[in-house]
């Protein structure tokens, strides 16, 4: 295994006839991206020249450029509208199940929802307002919501409007856990997301596979708006099952 920085592989990589990536003296098999989720990893045309000779060639991609779009906010957004999931789910009564766990979602294009926009200025509390952004700490709650809307409202382009997804906020269940901090075990009141993870594999068009391979359990302190592991405001925890 070995390590570059998106400038590195710009200077170091290169792509041969038969599409095989080579970094130096290696042949690159799989390549998996710590970085380039942000656009600040991106500070000049040498990342970007990094990344499109990375997705153009053989090697395996975790994520491919196609599979790191998919899990954007847009994204999700638009597979709220009618008729956009079920070009990926053909049962529609699989569609309409996975529909009914869905959030509102509204994006701010040339058709936004202006009505929807001075409820969330009203009642921001519920409401999330999240731009194309991973990694925690992005998100915007409460007052924060209010100011930005307002000032895309006063100066705002289509673009910068358009950045941005406002999201119905979820309000699970508070129950009561325990953290340990600096070797302290603190009980605490918390809230718990459980992600499920797939393994996904494609070659072109033909996918090789695609199954469920288990779960993540994110947990935070309730009052904590933001969930972001590695960025410090929560923790990863396990299921424990109880018969009621």
């Amino acid at each position: 295994m070995i390590r570059r920085t998106l400038a590195e592989v710009h200077k170091e990589g290169e792509l041969h006839e038969d599409d095989t990536l080579v970094i130096g003296k290696h042949t690159v098999a799989v390549v998996y991206y710590r970085a380039g989720y942000d656009p600040k990893d991106y500070p000049s045309e040498d990342e970007w020249s990094a990344r499109i000779l990375m997705e153009r060639s053989n090697a395996v991609k975790c994520p491919s450029i196609t599979y790191h779009l998919a899990g954007t906010k847009k994204i999700q957004q638009q597979l709220t509208k009618p008729g956009v999931l079920e070009r990926f789910v053909e049962n529609v009564d699989d569609a309409s199940f996975i529909r009914k766990c869905f959030a509102g979602l509204w994006g701010f294009d040339e058709n936004r929802d202006m009505e929807k926009i001075k409820e969330a200025i009203a009642n921001p509390d519920a409401f999330v307002l999240k731009p194309q952004r991973e990694g925690g700490g992005n998100n915007l709650f409460g007052e924060n919501i209010r100011k930005k809307l307002l000032e895309l409202m006063k100066g705002g382009t289509t673009d910068s409007f358009a950045a941005y997804i406002l999201m119905q906020r979820i309000f699970p269940p508070i129950h009561t856990t325990y953290f340990v901090r600096n070797g302290e075990l603190i009980p605490q009141k918390a809230i718990s997301e459980l992600g499920i993870f797939g393994s996904f594999v494609r070659n072109r068009g033909k996918v090789v596979l695609n199954e469920q391979t288990g779960y993540l359990l994110r947990t935070k302190a309730s009052d904590t708006n933001e969930g972001g592991v590695a960025a410090g405001f929560a923790v990863l925890d396990s299921v424990y099952l109880v018969e009621e």
